[in-house]
């Protein structure tokens, strides 16, 4: 069996943010289910396909919102008003629709897409109607801008959010419809989407195999956080660490946060410091003694919860970090109150919860993500013994 993956990045092997990593481990699965996968898509600025023999590069784009020049977010804008498309969408119409289908008449006989998210599938609405499709749901997309409209800080970026929820919720209502079987990352993206009885949910891996950690682990600071700060839904989870958690711990308390943040955005609590980008963010996690889950808001997976979990580390979670987790480690404290958060992980940080092996977490998860391919894959004719094509 031979499938088209039409994603907006293509891997590049860097795995630096989680659509990046849950992207590999899809693609990873449906390797091991003895599928061959050409990927379509674009790259970063500067970077290459993983693996440029299986992949279709349409250009280079980078459609980072965060740090953009003002011009470029109203170009943006304009595309995405005059074509009648999300804002997200219109990022990607760097390419004609001509020159995208020419592309894809050329990747070869295949026997069905897989739509990776809404972005590129929106950018080129029908362009990929001709052949059956499995649709993957990273989140419930019109869901996450209507929370990232009632957080925005100005008049302006409400309304673009609340217009961006709006498009979204038509574009994702589509491509379920015409979907024959639809991935989602969480059980309750499922039920939101109308999706249930042809869908499955995707525990996702961070990597291929589980992780071995060295121990007992040299710790140098009490709490680390890490993730992309510029993508809303992560920022909210921040913001509430922040301003309604941090209050809470001890001066001595120290807190290490990673990742790229918004412009301003800062700590005035001496034991808080941001570090920007690290060279390994599983080195920066290992020298924290307990790992904060801080999620408040999205849908989908967190792929940071996953990784914590992988590496056997202690943790404090909200409940909305443990969405699509069907298997809670015994060292993952559940608080969604500010200061029980903060009390738990004060515990944590003495030696109230202690490492464990994640191997069994990985385990399951990747057996398990495994057997959800294999069902979808069967409503596009794939047959185990014969998957080679």
């Amino acid at each position: 069996m031979h499938l088209l993956f039409a994603t907006s990045i293509i891997p590049d092997g860097t795995l630096g943010s989680g659509y990046e990593i849950a992207n590999a481990a899809i693609i990873d699965a449906l390797h091991r289910a003895g599928v061959r996968v050409t990927v379509l898509g674009f790259v970063w600025p500067g970077r290459k396909p993983a693996d440029p023999d299986n992949a279709i590069v349409m250009g280079e784009v980078d459609v980072k919102t965060d740090g953009a020049p003002f011009l470029r977010k109203l170009q943006w804008l304009g595309k995405a008003v005059l074509a009648g498309m999300t804002f997200t969408s219109a990022k990607l119409t760097v390419v004609t629709r001509e020159t995208l289908r020419n592309a894809v008449d050329k990747a070869g006989p295949f026997d069905a897409y897989v739509l990776n998210a809404a972005t590129l599938a929106g950018a080129f609405d029908g362009l990929f109607d001709d052949r059956p499709t499995l649709y993957v749901a990273h989140n419930v997309e019109y869901r996450s801008a209507e929370e990232n409209s009632a957080a925005a800080r100005g008049a302006l970026q409400r309304l673009i959010y609340r217009r961006e929820a709006r498009f979204l919720k038509a574009l994702e209502e589509r491509l379920c419809r015409k979907a024959r079987f639809v991935f989602t990352l969480a059980e309750e993206d499922s039920k939101v989407l109308g999706v249930e009885g042809r869908s499955a949910v995707l525990p996702l891996v961070t990597r291929s195999t589980a992780p071995v950690v060295a121990r007992p682990r040299a710790v140098e600071y009490d709490a680390a956080l890490i993730g992309s700060w510029t993508w809303q839904p992560n920022r909210i989870g921040l913001d509430w660490f922040l301003d309604d958690v941090a209050p809470h711990l001890p001066a001595d308390f120290t807190v290490r946060i990673a990742g790229t943040v918004p412009s301003g955005l800062t700590s005035d609590r001496p034991n808080i410091r941001f570090v920007g980008r690290v060279p390994s963010a599983e080195d920066f996690v290992l020298r924290a003694k307990v790992i904060p889950l801080t999620s408040r808001a999205g849908t989908g997976v967190q792929l940071k919860t996953i990784e914590t979990f992988e590496l056997g580390l202690p943790s404090v979670a909200t409940t909305s970090s443990l969405r699509g987790i069907g298997y809670r480690p015994t060292n993952c404290i559940v608080a969604d109150d500010p200061v029980e958060f903060a009390e738990a992980l004060k515990r944590a940080a003495i030696g109230a919860a202690e490492d464990i092996d994640g191997a069994q977490f990985h385990d399951r998860q990747r057996h398990a993500l495994d057997a959800a391919i294999k069902r979808g894959l069967a409503t596009v004719g794939y047959r185990e013994n014969e998957a080679v094509a």
